[in-house]
Formats: C-alpha cells, structure tokens, sequence
C-alpha cells in the first residue's frame, strides 16, 4: 500500500505555521483596525487579549493533535469526536470556503503587489493569480519535500524581512518623535462594541494558521514531539512580530496617518530607504502572500484525503501519487476550487468576508472534543499504541480552566458578531450549510453501496 512519506521535522512545522499565519494581514489590516479606536493603546490592548486567546488555541490544538497524531487535523478530532456527519460538514467547508478562499484572496494580493513591478490589470492580473495558483499547486503535486523546502525557505525571507525592517526602523527612525500618544475619535461613532467586534475579527484574521499544522501529522517524522513545539515556537514568534510591527507603524504615523493609507508597512519603508525600501517591502508582501497560499495548500489538501479515506468523500481523492507520494488529486481540486472563487468573487474583500465566522464554528467543536478526549482518555494506552506516534501527549496546562476561557472568547466572538453584523454572518452561515444537501446525497449513497456488499 503506497503511504504519504514521513518527511517534516519541527523546523518544518514552525515554518508551515508562520509561513500561513504571516500572510498579508500585518501589510492590509493595521490601517483598517486604526479606524476603529481612538489611540494606539486601544488597539495594542486589543492585540494583546488576542494572543492571547490565540497562545491558548494553539495549545488545545497542541493536544488535539498529539492525541491523534494523523493527517486531516480538525477533521479527524471532530470525526472521532461527534461523527462523520461533522466531520463530513467541516472538511465541506474547508473546501468550498474556510480554505481555498485565502488560496484566491492572497493570489490577488500578491498579484496587485506583482503590479508594482509591471502594470496588470483586467485578464492579465487575473491570470497572473491563476497562474500563482496553479504554481504552488505544482510544487505541492511534485513532493512534500520540494512544498517544504519551499515553506522554509520563503518562512525565514518573510520572517527575517520583517525582524530586518524592525532592526532598521531602531535604526534610522527610532530617535524621532514618536506619535504612539497620538488620539482621534473613531472614523464611525457606532458604539465601542459595534466598533470592537469588527476590529476583532480583523486580528483574528490575521493570527489565523495556527490550526493547520496537524493537517499534515501524518507526513511528520514525530508528530507528537514536532506539533506541540511547532505551536508554541511559531505562536510566540508570530506575536512578537505582529506587535513590533503595528508598533512601528502607530509611532512613526500616527494614528490618523495611518487611517489614511492602506500600505503603511511600504510607507515607514520609504521614509527610511526612500524607493528602495518600498521595493523591498513590496517583495516582502509578494513572499507572505505567496507563502501563506503554499502553506495552506499543503495542509488543507490532505483534509480532503482523509476524508475520502473515510469514505466521507469521492472516492478518486484517496490517491497518493506511487512517484511523489502526495495527494495529487486532493491538492489538485484545491486549486481548481480556488481558481474558480478567484474569477467569480473577484476582489479579496469578498473573498475573505465569510472566513473568521465560520472558522470560529469549527474551532468551537474542536474545543469541544478536547473535554471529550480527555474524559475519554483518546490517544492514551492502546490508541497510542496503534498511531505508532512516539513519545507521550502533551497536555494543555491549568485543565480545564485554560480551554474554558479560549472557548468562552470563541463563543462570544461568534454571539456578538452574530449580533451586531446578523446580515453577514447569516451569509457566512449560508455557505457552510451548502454541505446540509451534499451531505444527504453522500450519506444515502453511502448507505446505498453498503446494502449492496
């Protein structure tokens, strides 16, 4: 039987996790976040509370991952946990919004950045993110290896970029006047909480990636040794660079500054190196964006292989290539899917409208089965046994009172966004239950081909 190929290491899973977290967010959010507070202790405290809450997802799904320590991530704990009718409505989203929408989004983002470079508009910036696609598809089909190295290698660019970008800022304008006192009134006087549950998604947004190391447990040579390491490390590097950098935007802009434009990492670039510095920026934006489509791609593609394994989904996706040893076939429907969200909806805000809601139903499941695990003692004695997983499983601390509180934040995400945006997030609903009708021809056809063995 031909199986995936145990090849990823903890450097590999820190750089899958960086390479998706750090996509275009900290390039396109801060500005859109300054609108919603007054100054920028506002907003550092709202960033903080989310990593925060976002240090104590990773280590429930640190856990999670350790006690099932096999490819498809959240799909397996929330299989194992509550059934494949669960198991069969996340991966359905994942596929038709949670996961190929960013495949599509940060195409056009690194597509727009491309255009800095050469003018693109019209069918050419279309294929030009197709083409984008299509290209990490390919380096996905051919290996994991060669979607590893590739993860690593554009992981320390992004990363090392950015702590350089830091390093000049002290630098070169680290003895101005800072404009981290600076106030303004909110560009919408809507109230704190209407102003506040926007803002929070917007971060949310941006930490998201986290979740998807143990997509690929089973191509990890130790998995219960290289997730949990991969959580922490990569998380805390994550946090570290995000509050530097909207550090460094609020003290060198201002506040209002900052409203104003929607490249504020290429606009300090440019007051400290002039055009260079903007170029360089703009290469930085192309290789997060890039980057993040190749990470998610690695991962989410064997969301779908696993669950054609299970006999949740088309059959013709439980295929590993006998020559490259990856799920061609799944990695292949993730860019097609991707292609065809980036021609119809058109523009990244469309794209990514519908993403944190539903994501935040899924993370509230998987919380879920973490109190389910434990009470049941999964991955422990025989189960560990079978997984063939070496070394032991790690625990989140302060059980039960730390994913209590992680799940009391997802839950009032979910209530107040529900409340104060319930046209959008009735949207957002709409395209997770498009899996409802799939899910009961799938499950009819499946109790059909049994009664006929």
């Amino acid at each position: 039987m031909i199986t995936l190929r145990k090849e990823l290491t903890t450097f590999d899973g820190i750089a899958l996790l960086i390479g998706i977290t750090i996509g275009s967010g900290i390039y396109s959010t801060p500005y859109l976040i300054a609108g919603y507070f007054p100054s920028y202790s506002y907003v550092l405290t709202t960033w903080l509370i989310v990593s925060a809450f976002i240090l104590m997802g990773g280590m429930v799904y640190a856990e999670l991952g350790t006690r099932i320590p096999s490819t498809g991530g959240e799909y397996s704990y929330i299989s194992r946990a509550f059934g494949p009718f669960a198991g069969f409505m996340f991966g359905w989203a994942q596929l038709f919004i949670i996961r190929t929408s960013p495949a599509a989004g940060l195409a056009i983002i690194a597509t727009d950045y491309i255009g800095y470079f050469v003018p693109l508009e019209g069918m050419s910036h279309t294929a030009v993110a197709l083409s984008i696609i299509a290209l990490l598809g390919l380096f996905n089909y051919v290996g994991v290896r060669w979607s590893a190295l590739f993860q690593r290698v554009t992981t320390v660019m992004k990363v090392g970029g950015l702590v350089l970008f830091a390093v000049l800022f002290l630098f070169l304008l680290g003895g101005t006047p800072g404009q981290l006192g600076s106030s303004a009134a909110p560009l919408k006087d809507v109230g704190f909480f209407r102003n506040l549950i926007p803002a929070l998604m917007l971060i949310v947004f941006t930490h998201t990636g986290f979740d998807r190391v143990g997509y690929v447990a089973g191509e990890m040579k130790n998995p219960r040794a290289v997730i949990p390491r991969s959580m922490l490390v990569g998380l805390s590097i994550v946090v570290v660079v995000y509050v530097s950098m909207i550090t460094i935007y609020h003290y060198v802009m201002g506040i209002e500054a900052l409203r104003m434009t929607t490249t504020p990492a290429a606009d300090v670039a440019a007051m400290m190196l002039g055009p260079v510095g903007a170029t360089v920026i703009a290469l930085l934006a192309i290789i997060s964006a890039v980057s993040s489509i190749n990470g998610t791609m690695l991962s989410s593609s064997r969301v779908y292989y696993a669950m054609a394994k299970d006999g949740l989904f088309f059959k013709s996706l439980d295929f590993v290539h006998p020559r490259f040893r990856t799920p061609t076939r799944a990695i292949i429907v993730h860019c097609i899917w991707g292609g065809v969200l980036l021609v119809v909806r058109g523009s990244f805000e469309n794209i990514a409208a519908g993403m944190i809601f539903a994501i935040l139903i899924f993370y509230t499941m998987t919380t879920l089965a973490l109190f389910k695990f434990r009470r049941e003692g999964v991955g422990e004695g025989e189960d560990a046994q079978n997984s063939g997983a070496e070394g032991g499983i790690f625990k989140v601390p302060l059980y039960p009172w730390l994913p209590l509180l992680y799940l009391a934040g997802v839950l009032s995400l979910l209530f107040f966004r529900a409340f104060f945006q319930w046209r959008e997030s009735l949207v957002d609903l709409a395209f997770v239950l498009t899996g409802l009708p799939v899910s009961w021809f799938w499950f009819k056809k499946r109790r059909r081909d049994a009664a006929n063995l």
